[in-house]
């Protein structure tokens, strides 16, 4: 509890207590409304004091304004005592709305803890601490144990593991060594690491979380709009409703007295304080719930949009899968009945063999499928001496040939093969397709392809399961891309897309989509901005994603992981359903009490009730939005 909350709760409680005294006391006359005056300032100075500013400010009609008058105004008739009430439940409610605002803040402010306060910058042989403003690109800065990452670079010198919780949610360390991206905000916890930035602090991963943390309360939902609007129409109206309930039926019935309190009691129930604090209470929440877990909404009206979605388009790699390529299947060829016994492989090695010799042949290439066989070979443990291996020729557009322990070994796709007059078997399974030939004979294929996320499946299934059509876009082959939405349910797949064929996609869909409803779509590549932009909602891959990417999303899924996005969506429709139950709650009780204390069934109570009862009610399920599981 801050010190500010600690004091009104203080003056709650000396308010009270004076009050219940002077309940048990029976005096009458000028020396009871002193007595009561104490308790009365003591816990409603400020909403005195705000009522006075606004007025002279011109801005009249807000809540300070409605419990001034109607405190007054039963102070005036003589009702002392409810007035020191309404004054005293409406500072109970006022502490509510601080507590549950500061609950919502912490997972934001945590999330800010992630800016670091300075760079290790080696200078004559020492450490200096320096601004990460002051960094340039390809300069070397040391991340000592227990020190943020203060920069986006890669690491040079070290092992260690990073502390990505800040960041992504998940308590789940990530190891990184020579050669691996590293982004701003983690915490190093092991050993000390030198990095090359490879971004300016303003460019960096940290600084634009910042930023779309500080700037989301800026973007309101339609909701927050819509009550904000009607509180600027609604108050100036009840005040009018209250002034001629107060002058026009004694004119008729007489017993001013009664009319003028019922009034009063009408402003009381008239403030909209439970609408205006927890509908934007509920939108802060919200994204501070998904904060908690690693998504950034950037904005109230994205995670409004977000809960309306029932159309979700995919890219395919780098979001669904990891857009890292690996070996995935090995295939030998069949032995052929003319071969002797001594020719052959044994059957458990024919495998490794075939990994070994293709690995050899490409161990000079820098080409990603070359990566993926000898990363396949180095993790069988085999020797990739590059001594075994000599007259390299790269043919392109087919794959290699080379001599490997004296023996020439071909490794490249079905032109290779054909180039060379070798007879092959074809592998039709989806993915990029290694031959391999020794001495002029076919040895076997090798299957590398994009591997899938291992959330990817679980994703898809809880989306359709709350009712959305997902729909694949992808660059690959109809093959590739057949088989990866087969394999997960997709329910519209479409394949060889070229960026701009993306968009005609999305505007397609778009025009198809049920009435009311968004599309949202998600990617992770710098080709899928303008798709990103295009659609209603953009949800961009932030860990690894590009940046131009997550500056044209509206969310941003930290960690990478699809299983996020149906988890967004349900925070997002657990916000507007709490939103919902609060705007029909507070309206219906409201109106409901109104009607009931003009015809005179109900009192002040019954108005303090509608007025800090419902807002205490209503701030508590908002809070409610925090909770993420």
């Amino acid at each position: 509890m801050t010190p500010k909350q600690k004091k009104t709760l203080c003056r709650i409680v000396v308010s009270f207590l004076m009050t219940v005294a002077l309940h048990l006391i029976h005096l009458d006359g000028p020396m009871l409304f002193f007595l009561y005056l104490i308790p009365y300032l003591i816990i409603g100075y400020d909403v005195l004091r705000g009522a006075f500013l606004g007025i002279i400010q011109g801005q009249v009609f807000d809540e300070n304004f409605l419990m001034a008058i109607a405190t007054v105004g039963a102070m005036i008739l003589g009702k002392y005592g409810e007035g020191v009430e309404v004054m005293l439940f409406f500072q109970v409610g006022e502490l509510f709305q601080s507590y549950a605002v500061g609950k919502s803040r912490q997972n934001i402010a945590a999330l800010m803890d992630i800016c670091p306060d300075y760079a290790n910058v080696e200078q004559d042989g020492e450490l200096v601490q320096v601004d990460p403003d002051d960094v340039e690109i390809d300069d070397i800065i040391v991340i000592r144990p227990g020190e943020k990452v203060p920069l986006d670079g890669v690491v040079l010198e070290g092992t260690s593991t990073l502390n990505t919780s800040a960041l992504t949610g998940e308590s789940l360390p990530k190891e990184v060594g020579p050669g691996d991206n590293i982004i701003s905000g983690c915490v190093n916890t092991d050993r000390l690491l030198k990095v090359r930035v490879t971004k300016l602090f303003d460019d960096s991963t940290v600084s634009k979380i910042l930023e779309l943390v500080e700037n989301s309360s800026l973007k309101k939902a339609r909701s927050e709009k819509f009550i904000t609007k009607f509180a600027r129409y609604y108050t100036p109206a009840v005040c009018i409703a209250a002034a001629l309930l107060a002058v026009i039926p004694p004119l008729f019935v007489g017993n001013w007295t009664e009319w003028i309190s019922r009034a009063l009691t009408f402003l009381v129930i008239s403030c909209p304080c439970a609408l205006l604090i927890s509908i934007p209470l509920s939108f802060f929440g919200g994204i501070g719930g998904a904060s908690s877990v690693g998504i950034l909404v950037k904005g109230g009206n994205y995670l409004e949009a977000l809960a309306s979605t029932r159309t979700l388009v995919f890219d395919k790699t780098g979001t669904l899968t990891k857009g890292v390529f690996a070996v995935t299947e090995v295939c030998p060829a069949v032995a052929d009945a003319s071969q002797t016994q001594a020719n052959l492989i044994s059957t458990e090695n024919k495998a490794d063999h075939l990994l070994e010799l293709a690995a050899l042949a490409e161990v000079y290439s820098s080409h990603p499928i070359s990566k993926s066989l000898r990363d396949a070979a180095a993790n069988a443990s085999f020797d990739l001496d590059t001594c075994r291996v000599s007259d390299v020729e790269e043919i392109a557009g087919h794959g290699v040939t080379a001599m490997v322990d004296g023996r020439p070994i071909a490794a490249g796709n079905a032109r290779l093969m054909e180039h060379l007059s070798i007879h092959y078997t074809a592998n039709v399974r989806p993915g990029t397709v290694v031959y391999v030939a020794a001495d002029g004979k076919f040895l076997g294929s090798i299957l590398i392809s994009d591997q899938m996320k291992p959330t990817t499946s679980q994703a898809i299934h809880d989306l359709q399961t709350q009712g959305v059509r997902t729909v694949m876009l992808t660059g690959d082959s109809r093959s590739v891309a057949e088989a990866v939405g087969g394999e997960l349910g997709i329910d519209e797949i479409h394949s060889e897309l070229l960026p701009a064929d993306k968009v005609t996609q999305v505007e397609r869909l778009l025009t198809e989509k049920p009435a009311r409803t968004t599309l949202a779509f998600v990617g992770d590549g710098i080709n899928d901005a303008p798709v990103l932009s295009r659609a209603d909602i953009g949800i961009a891959m932030g860990a690894m994603g590009s940046d131009a990417a997550i500056e044209a999303a509206d969310i941003v899924l930290m960690d990478d992981d699809p299983a996020k996005i149906a988890l967004a969506m349900k925070i997002a429709r657990k916000t507007m359903s709490i939103v919902k139950q609060n705007i029909a709650f507070a309206l219906a009780v409201k109106i409901g009490c109104l009607i009931l204390t003009a015809i005179g069934i109900t009192g002040m109570q019954a108005g303090i009730f509608a007025d800090v009862g419902v807002m205490v009610i209503a701030v508590l399920n908002a809070t409610r939005t925090l909770r993420v599981k």
